[in-house]
C-alpha cells in the first residue's frame, strides 16, 4: 500500500484538487441569491427598480425633474404590460410544462395562449410607445444622442461608463 501512494501521490493530489475545483464552480454557479425577478414580483418591488433605474439614467442623461416623470410613466407603463402578459398565473413556466405534459404538445392550449399573449401585446403597446414617445420627444438633441450612443454600444469601457 505504500508504494501505491508514493508512485501515485500526485495523481491523487491533482484528482482531489479537481473534484475540489469542480464542486466548488457548481455551487458558485448553482447560488442564485434572493434575487426574485419573475412573474411574482410586486408593484413595490419593480417601483424600487424603476426608480433606481430612474435615477441612473437621470445621471447619465442630465434629465431634469419633468423628463423623470416621463420616464417614470414609461416604466409604469412597461409593468403594466409586463403583468398583462403574464396573466392571472403566478407560474408561467408550468403553463409552458403543461402543454408537453402528455405524449404529445397540446397544439389548441398553446393556440389559445398565443393568441392571448398577442391580444395582451396589440392592446396595451401603444400606451407604453406614447408613453415612451413622450419620453423621447421631451429630450433636447444633446441628450438624444447620448440615448443613440448608449443603444450603439459606445458608451465606456467594458460597457460601463
Amino acid at each position: 500500500m505504500k508504494n501505491f501512494f508514493q508512485r501515485n501521490i500526485r495523481r491523487i493530489v491533482l484528482g482531489v484538487l479537481g473534484v475540489t475545483l469542480i464542486a466548488g464552480g457548481l455551487s458558485a454557479c448553482g447560488h442564485r441569491g434572493d434575487h426574485q425577478w419573475g412573474a411574482n414580483v410586486t408593484a413595490e418591488q419593480y417601483a424600487e427598480k424603476r426608480d433606481k433605474m430612474v435615477d441612473r439614467a437621470a445621471s447619465k442623461l442630465d434629465l431634469n425633474a419633468e423628463q423623470k416623470k416621463l420616464l417614470a410613466a414609461v416604466g409604469a407603463k412597461m409593468f403594466e404590460q409586463r403583468k398583462a402578459m403574464i396573466g392571472q398565473t403566478t407560474d408561467p413556466r408550468a403553463e409552458i410544462k403543461s402543454l408537453i405534459a402528455g405524449p404529445k404538445l397540446d397544439t389548441a392550449k398553446a393556440q389559445t395562449l398565443i393568441m392571448d399573449k398577442t391580444t395582451v401585446l396589440q392592446t396595451r403597446s401603444p400606451e407604453t410607445l406614447a408613453a415612451l414617445a413622450a419620453f423621447y420627444d421631451s429630450l433636447n438633441a444633446t441628450q438624444q444622442q447620448k440615448v443613440r450612443d448608449l443603444m450603439d454600444g459606445r458608451h465606456g469601457w467594458f460597457g460601463r461608463g
